[in-house]
């Protein structure tokens, strides 16, 4: 009989698609998917660690997985940054995990499970699997990094990653022609730093752009858009806003990390830039771009943070005029500089900042999206509605959700007429063009 795993992913887009691949390994090496993690004879754990949040979720289902352990055989695997960042320790106090593999060393799972003795090599390089698509999907990922050279004071990321690492542009052809025969619309291009991509063979050097549009030159049948995230603004040079503007197939929605309306807080975080270049940088990018929208990441309660300088990060959230926003309050990792900075923040003010700012960015939200209403897009069909089975909701290029009624199927593109905004869907009708 055939051995089955149980597969938990958390955190961010690069983890989702590492599982992606190690699950391709794990189907080839034999084992097949567990309905539930009660029937598995495999757990592992694809860790996160960015935030303590993520830690006390990993820990909980440490101990459910346990308390399993001692009711059936269960092999327990926790890999990924948590595991990078906590090894021994991790062993010291959850001593029924019977693996702990860092970051670099996914892949080497299969080893593991099908060797005689669990034996693996133990000497950590990072490695690019061949694809990471997940069979059926239509919007896909393609790692294109790792690593992170930055150092911003409150992330643990190249701790646990390591240095920046940019993969061979032929194997990101390759993956794209794949994800392509595989009928994927929409692929996600995926780095820590993606757009301080740099890849140097026989001499010649790709850059970001360059890999952009060597990927919208190669001839597709079906991949309409090409996303990627996350950038960082330091590397946000003219060349990609050209190669942004010029190619059709990039998505005019770009996910730009603000993190802080203040100049002196973003010093403190090692961020690379001001305010002023920031707002500058988004300027410059709607001058070229006309039709572009934002995303961002806003962190408050920063060590030293005054109340002055929260409400800077809420005048240049007003000012850019972001429909989406990822906010969050600073949580404190241990390893990072952040932590040793004077001026540490009380809990109960960090929380009220950050209420505070889910409120004034919802407002900016709602009137983004109802400056929308009237307009006709086409949106890729993602799902079926969970209160009517005769809606679908379908994603536009500007990452907007989209409900409407139609029996297109799952996959396809829909050309629809924006009629209003329910809660933070917006509403619309299909137009038969």
């Amino acid at each position: 009989m055939k051995r089955k795993y149980w597969l938990e992913t958390y955190g961010c887009q690069m983890n989702i698609a590492e599982s992606n691949a190690l699950e391709l390994h794990l189907k080839g090496a034999g084992l097949i998917p567990a309905e539930s993690a009660e029937e598995a004879a495999v757990a592992i754990l694809n860790t996160c660690t960015v935030r303590r949040s993520a830690d006390n979720r990993i820990w909980g289902r440490l101990g459910y997985f346990g308390a399993l352990k001692k009711r059936q055989p269960l092999t327990l695997i926790v890999t990924g940054c948590m595991a990078e960042r906590l090894k021994d320790d991790l062993k010291n106090d959850a001593p029924y995990v019977d693996f702990v593999i860092g970051t670099n060393d996914k892949q080497r799972i299969v080893d593991i499970l099908t060797s005689p003795n669990g034996a693996y090599d133990e000497e950590e390089t990072y490695t690019f699997s061949e694809s990471h698509y997940r069979e059926g999907e239509f919007s896909s990922y393609i790692p294109i990094m790792n690593g992170c050279n930055n150092f911003c004071s409150y992330c643990i990321v190249p701790y646990v990653r390591g240095r920046e690492i940019s993969r061979p542009i032929n194997d990101i052809i390759r993956e794209l022609h794949y994800l392509d025969s595989k009928e994927v619309k929409e692929v996600t291009l995926l780095g820590q730093n993606v757009n301080s991509y740099h890849y140097e063979e026989d001499g010649k050097v790709i850059t970001f752009p360059g890999l952009l549009r060597h990927l919208c030159a190669e001839e597709t049948k079906h991949i309409r858009w090409i996303r990627f995230d996350s950038p960082h603004p330091k590397d946000f040079t003219g060349e990609l806003i050209e190669v942004i503007a010029s190619e059709e197939k990039v998505a005019k929605h770009l996910h730009i990390p603000l993190q802080s309306g203040s100049t002196r807080i973003l010093k403190a975080m090692n961020r690379k830039y001001t305010k002023e270049q920031f707002i500058s940088l988004i300027t410059t990018i709607r001058s070229a771009i006309p039709s572009v929208t934002f995303a961002t990441d806003v962190m408050v309660g920063f060590p030293s943070e005054s109340e002055e300088e929260y409400r800077e990060t809420l005048e240049v959230l007003r000012l850019l005029q972001c429909p989406e926003a990822f906010m969050y309050y600073f949580n404190p990792r241990e390893g990072t500089k952040a932590v040793e900075l004077e001026g540490q923040i009380d809990e109960e003010t960090k929380s009220r900042r950050l209420s505070e700012l889910i409120d004034f960015q919802l407002e900016i939200f709602q009137t983004v999206r109802r400056a929308r209403i009237g307009a006709i897009l086409e949106v890729l069909v993602s799902q079926q509605s969970r209160d009517d089975e005769h809606r679908m909701l379908g994603k536009s290029e500007h990452n907007e959700m989209v409900a409407f009624t139609s029996d297109a199927p799952i996959g396809s593109f829909v050309t629809v007429r924006l009629t209003g905004l329910k809660g933070n869907t917006l509403q619309g009708e299909v137009v038969h063009v």
